[in-house]
């Protein structure tokens, strides 16, 4: 169903014509968006040469329009990197800057380098969520749009003179989806302290308990938890334990360990961006087996800004691309996001 019209309800005039287009490896989530906002994608050719370089060519007039590039830099919808697939969406928008589209946003569900926002202690190390950004806006873009972003903060690596960042979130939508796919529990459980304010969000709405896991990471190691304390009570209890990112699931896997020793029942995990590198699969095949051995349910739960075509039955995913095209024809419309982030799905 078409979401485009002439004016919003408000009666505001679209600031410029909307156009959408995408690189390829955005393409699957970019068709569904522009199919809810009645607006097809342009004709673009991306094209990689044998020794690597890449560069993207718009193949159609975009001069004076509000453009809207899409890609999605992790997943495994083709053998592209997240930084190949970065790099091309530079190329796009350099493209869309040199073609004389009056306004360029950039639509990233899953926003790169987001985990790697501080030094955590360590001097000799860049910071990756400032440098994409800087990137992002040195190649013309005036907005970056994005769903749930790690860390807030990194809105404040972008120069708001320059390039804006819309964050997504996706919580008043979630939500009752959950409730409606019968996908909650007593207790909504964070997987650590950082993520305890957006677990009690989802707790309050819910009408659940809350509990939250103390983890103590090792940074001498990428994707290493060795400890996890349990804050509350889960004994009994079916949990909801959510979080933003889920990558090789090593944390969650570690969580549910903790939380089962703690006499929790029933484990449904969902999270915002199910990156699942290897080895998550393999990871949450085995706990789904021991959840059938040992007679509990574990489900998992990941949405759209990352696809999973082959998933097992007891993966559910939420769809979030309407969403993504009423805040997109929000910005077009001068209106406001945060209304239609507000609003049940």
């Amino acid at each position: 169903m078409s979401m485009n019209k002439q004016t919003s309800p408000e009666g505001r005039n679209p600031r410029a014509p909307i156009a959408l287009m995408t690189c390829e490896s955005g393409r699957p989530f970019a068709s569904r968006v522009a199919e809810y906002l009645g607006s097809p994608l342009l004709p673009t050719k991306e094209i990689w040469f044998a020794c690597g370089e890449g560069k993207l060519e718009i193949e159609a007039n975009v001069r004076g329009h509000d453009l809207y590039i899409f890609q999605n830099v992790a997943g495994r919808q083709d053998e592209r990197s997240i930084y190949e697939r970065f790099i091309m969406l530079l190329h796009a928008v350099e493209a869309a800057a040199h073609a004389d589209a009056q306004y360029i946003t950039a639509v990233l569900p899953y926003y790169p380098g987001a985990r790697q926002d501080k030094r955590k202690g360590r001097t000799r190390e860049g910071i990756s969520a400032s440098l994409f950004a800087r990137m992002l806006q040195s190649a013309g873009a005036d907005r970056v749009v994005t769903v749930e972003i790690h860390n807030d903060a990194i809105a404040g690596m972008f120069n708001p003179r320059q390039t804006h960042l819309e964050n997504i979130f996706l919580t008043k939508q979630f939500v009752p989806w959950l409730k409606a796919s019968g996908l909650t529990g007593g207790v909504v459980v964070s997987p650590d302290v950082g993520y305890l304010e957006n677990a009690r969000i989802y707790a309050e709405e819910l009408s659940a308990e809350l509990a939250a896991l103390s983890k103590e990471r090792d940074y001498s190691q990428p994707n290493t938890v060795f400890r996890s304390n349990l804050i509350g009570e889960v004994a009994g209890k079916d949990i909801l334990l959510v979080d933003d990112i889920i990558d090789t699931a090593g944390s969650v896997v570690a969580a549910i360990e903790t939380l089962k020793d703690e006499g929790a029942q029933n484990i449904t995990a969902a999270c915002v961006h199910p990156v699942l590198s290897d080895p998550a699969w393999d990871r949450l095949n085995s706990l789904h087996a021991r959840a059938e051995r040992e007679g509990w349910a574990f489900k998992l739960i990941g949405t759209t800004s990352i696809a999973h075509v082959d998933a097992p039955s007891w993966y559910f995913e939420f769809q979030i691309e309407k969403l993504v095209a009423a805040v997109l024809e929000k910005i077009n419309l001068r209106g406001s996001v945060t209304g239609v982030q507000n609003h049940p799905g």
